[in-house]
């Protein structure tokens, strides 16, 4: 009964991986694709505004 108690721990590790890897996998594209760009999109937008903003008051 050792090699059971030895064996438990990597397969319980390699199933919770698969399905880590299964919802990333689901989770890419579809239709929340389009509003995790948009957020992205938003984010750097604003940076970028703010950056342009620190730059025409230290020139």
């Amino acid at each position: 009964m050792d090699y059971v108690s030895a064996l438990v721990p990597p397969v319980v590790m390699a199933v919770f991986f698969i399905g880590v890897i299964r919802v990333i996998v689901k989770t890419q594209g579809g239709a929340n694709k389009a509003k995790e760009d948009a957020v992205v999109d938003a984010a750097l937008a604003r940076t970028e505004a703010v950056r342009q903003g620190t730059a025409k008051t230290d020139g």
